[in-house]
């Protein structure tokens, strides 16, 4: 068996301890190799059995004998392209590890929006009298509703930090899923609209598939309650963007926080830049010191799986996109 490891950027590079850790797991007859850049990756994955890395729809067309691959993203839908989505070939990946760090990104945006922090951190010396209008736009989250759409690993640690901050916690999804203490029923994505309208703070956590791709457009922010604000930490496809400038700019919403957009990475001269209650970072939430050993040692578990044709831990369904 070859396991080809293909580092990316969630696995920028992995060490000697680490392939030791993989080889341990892929058994004394397996054939563990690193492709370090695109060519070795076209050679290499010919003969592959085992992917740990990103696939595209090159590297498949080579790749014949494939029998699993696990995700580097956590966001799977660039490998759901119509061949591989087919093909009887199991994906794994990161579902559930990511929470974390992508609720602490969310809250660092929300946060940052609350406490009018983006004027506030271009302020000089001599502009201290800015701070009225400062203080005047912040608020605080103790007592808001949090609204949160996917109750997956995102939406529970999202859950479980606004409970921290004294947030009331609604969510919805569209699978039937299991409530928490925080959140203990869970409504189905019918009831979206009614999220929408109670909600203060709105928390997208769904995957990107072709049900959630622009799912919050100018229909649907204007069913958001007057003087809410969006979150948006997963992909930046099911937010609308010109839609939500305009809502943001007529002030039906008091604003928005997001680490990802439609179009990324946009023009310098994009007019979001312009609007100061829209918080923004260029894609750096899935950023986590813990992440490529959390998603390393899932893969590692798996492999011992996958020699014991034993069930996969993380498993993507390929049809539904999640």
């Amino acid at each position: 068996m070859r396991v080809l490891v293909m580092p990316g950027l969630t696995l920028p590079e992995v060490s000697e301890a680490q392939l030791e850790m993989i080889r341990a797991a892929a058994g004394p007859e397996a054939d563990v190799v690193v492709a370090n850049n695109r060519e070795d990756a076209m050679e290499m994955i010919a003969d592959a059995e085992v992917l740990l890395g990103y696939l595209t729809p090159d590297l498949f067309a080579e790749a014949k004998e494939l029998k699993w691959v696990h995700a580097t993203a956590s966001g799977v839908d660039g490998y759901l392209f119509d061949d591989f989505k087919n093909a009887d070939i199991p994906l794994t990946g990161e579902k559930g590890l990511v929470g974390p760090h992508l609720a602490d990104h969310a809250f660092a945006l929300l946060l940052a929006l609350a406490r009018s922090l983006k004027p506030a951190m271009t302020l000089k010396g001599e502009a201290w009298g800015g701070r009225v209008p400062m203080r005047r736009a912040a608020f605080e989250l103790s007592g808001l509703t949090m609204g949160i759409v996917g109750f997956g690993g995102t939406g529970r640690a999202i859950s479980e930090r606004a409970n921290g901050f004294g947030m009331n916690v609604r969510a919805v999804d569209a699978v039937a899923v299991r409530g928490t203490p925080i959140v203990p029923v869970v409504g189905h994505m019918n009831q979206l609209d009614t999220l929408l309208e109670k909600s203060d703070v709105v928390a997208v956590c769904t995957p990107l598939t072709d049900e959630t791709r622009h799912l919050f457009n100018a229909e649907t922010f204007a069913k958001m309650k007057s003087g809410s604000v969006i979150v948006n930490v997963t992909r930046g496809e099911i937010i609308e963007l010109e839609a939500l400038i305009d809502a943001v700019d007529s002030g039906h919403l008091r604003g928005a926080a997001l680490d990802v957009v439609e179009g990324e990475p946009l023009p310098q001269d994009h007019r979001v830049f312009e609007i100061e209650n829209i918080v923004m970072t260029p894609h750096t939430a899935g950023a986590s010191q813990l992440r490529a050993g959390r998603n390393l040692e899932r893969f590692c578990e798996n492999l011992r799986r996958y020699r014991g044709n034993r069930e996969l831990v993380g498993e993507v369904d390929k049809q539904a996109g999640f």
